[in-house]
């Protein structure tokens, strides 16, 4: 899942138990929609993407800059305090909202599709609350 800066899910993914975080990265930021709302270009990409050290790879770091996009990836094997706890909160908070759904947080369904559907009911609703 990828998000703004106040916890609204901009996009997600599903993916089975077992996948790296580091190889969904790309499918995410390019599937964030255009933001509307100004008159003028809509904005198609954030500005700087936060991660934790699930993400730090640099060939994705280099991708992310050629796109347009700051990549703010903790590195790996460096002591911990990178600062990132202030913004990383903000998924980590998304997800429990996301697991306010029973039918989330735990997986009753065999079907992915059917999964997927019940998880953008539940983004569609965090988005509403939001409003």
């Amino acid at each position: 899942m990828i998000t703004d800066a106040q916890g609204i899910p901009l996009a997600t993914r599903l993916t089975s138990a077992n996948t790296n975080d580091v190889t969904q990265l790309r499918a995410l930021v390019v599937a964030i929609p255009p933001v509307r709302g100004r008159p003028g270009c809509p904005r198609q990409r954030p500005e700087q993407v936060y991660g934790d050290r699930g993400y730090d790879s640099e060939p994705l770091r280099r991708w992310l800059r050629t796109i347009g996009i700051q990549p703010v990836l903790a590195k790996r094997r460096t002591p911990q305090g990178s600062g990132l706890g202030r913004y990383r909160w903000v998924v980590e908070r998304t997800l429990a909202w996301l697991h306010q759904f029973r039918r989330l947080r735990i997986r009753y369904e065999r079907r992915p599709d059917i999964h997927e559907a019940f998880m953008t009911l539940a983004c569609a609703l965090i988005c509403w609350r939001s409003l």
